[in-house]
């Protein structure tokens, strides 16, 4: 049995293949979006229970996507992180401010990822 749906927006193909395999064994189902678009196409598909965004996008960046995601009916409460290397000063406030409800450092720890993915579905399930 699933443990939820995860779409997972990277524009790297490599990225997106180690997050589907880490994400599987940890029992969630993963859907993938290489785009922006192909990220808005998903949706049409489905609510997920979480998104993991990738910041740094061609076309349109990840802050963009959030805020798009997030105005739209029905989306508001679906927990999005971002992942991204971006950790300069004023970063944190700019992912947040996107309406990203946290983030992950590139490169990816694997039991950071997990425990932040549990944290904020458990977080999603009580709102």
């Amino acid at each position: 049995m699933s443990k939820g749906t995860i779409l997972c927006v990277e524009d790297n193909r490599e990225n997106r293949l180690l997050l589907r395999r880490v994400l599987e064994a940890e029992g969630y189902q993963v859907v993938e979006a290489g785009s922006a678009e192909e990220a808005l196409a998903c949706l049409e598909n489905g609510k997920p229970h979480l998104i993991l965004m990738d910041i740094n996008m061609p076309n349109v960046d990840g802050y963009t996507l959030t805020a798009q995601i997030k105005s739209q009916p029905g989306f508001k409460d679906v927990p999005i992180i971002a992942v991204t290397a971006n950790v300069m000063r004023g970063d944190r406030e700019r992912i947040l401010g996107a309406g990203c409800d946290g983030y992950i450092q590139k490169p990816i720890d694997i039991d950071a990822l997990t425990y932040h993915i549990e944290r904020y579905l458990t977080r999603s399930s009580r709102d």
